[in-house]
């Protein structure tokens, strides 16, 4: 699995550099400025209230939502654009997909193909965008059905699986594209209340082996335990940001104080 480069100078580069990062959807600002750096190996965990951006923030770094403006990087190459000239173009599309397969991503839904086999649905990436044999992908897709707790579901189609079992395929479909980065957009948040913690179990393995991580959860004590890190996000900015222990027990702007009270159930925070 890779987990970035392993030369001193690539080892201080961040992995993933966000500068002014704005998204409007017409006249909504969802993103109003955001900047940011992920080192690698770095777990970080984003909070907030629904609506605060979380979910675009996600979806700007590996291209699912275009930004109406800033610039993303990811282990030193801009992503979605590139600069020609002293200005900044749009990137190809080859060349965009090329650095989108280094990004995982697992969604609140599946999106797991259903006429596809939990194997299959492991294999077809590697296969189609990747150009790896189907022996080779196969036997990687096993490795990490292994993985995730699935060896006796290969063969089982999408409906055939628990909620549960279809986002662990997800997290293998996504592994299984050797990412350097993973996003989870509330991995959990689609899940009856039984089937939590074997996805996390699954993403406390990944964070154990050292992915670099950037997770959107309503999950408060997950965050807490795997977290380097953790953003809250309201209104389109990062308002406080910190580590675990510093920003669940003595969070310093009101904002998040007033978060953490209404998700958490604390009367005060120490002043």
């Amino acid at each position: 699995m890779a987990t970035g480069g392993s030369t001193t100078s690539t080892a201080r580069q961040p992995l993933v550099k966000v500068t002014g990062l704005r998204k409007s959807f017409g006249a909504l600002d969802v993103l109003k400025g955001i900047d940011l750096e992920i080192t690698r190996g770095e777990k970080v965990s984003i909070i907030g209230p629904s609506g605060s951006g979380k979910t675009t923030f996600l979806r700007c770094i590996n291209q699912i939502e275009k930004p109406t403006g800033g610039h993303i990087e990811v282990d030193g190459e801009l992503i979605g654009e590139k600069l020609l000239g002293g200005r900044y173009v749009q990137m190809e599309d080859r060349e965009l997909a090329r650095l989108r397969a280094g990004i995982g991503m697992v969604f609140q839904r599946f999106n797991l193909f259903p006429h596809l086999t939990a194997l299959q649905n492991i294999m077809i990436g590697p296969v189609k965008v990747l150009k790896r044999s189907s022996r080779e992908a196969e036997g990687e897709a096993v490795s990490l059905l292994a993985k995730v707790g699935l060896t006796d579901k290969r063969d089982a189609y999408p409906e055939m699986l628990s909620g549960g079992q279809q986002q662990r395929v997800a997290i293998a479909r996504a592994l299984a594209m050797r990412p350097k980065l993973m996003l989870f957009d509330e991995a959990t948040s689609a899940l009856d209340p039984e089937l939590v913690g074997e996805v996390l179990n699954v993403m406390r393995q990944l964070a154990a082996e050292g992915m670099t991580m950037i997770i959107v959860t309503h999950e408060m004590k997950f965050a807490e335990e795997i977290s380097d890190r953790v953003i809250f996000m309201d209104q389109g900015l990062v308002v406080e940001q910190g580590p675990p222990h510093q920003l669940f027990s003595a969070p310093a702007h009101p904002r998040t104080q007033a978060f953490l009270r209404a998700v958490l159930g604390k009367q005060a925070f120490p002043s």
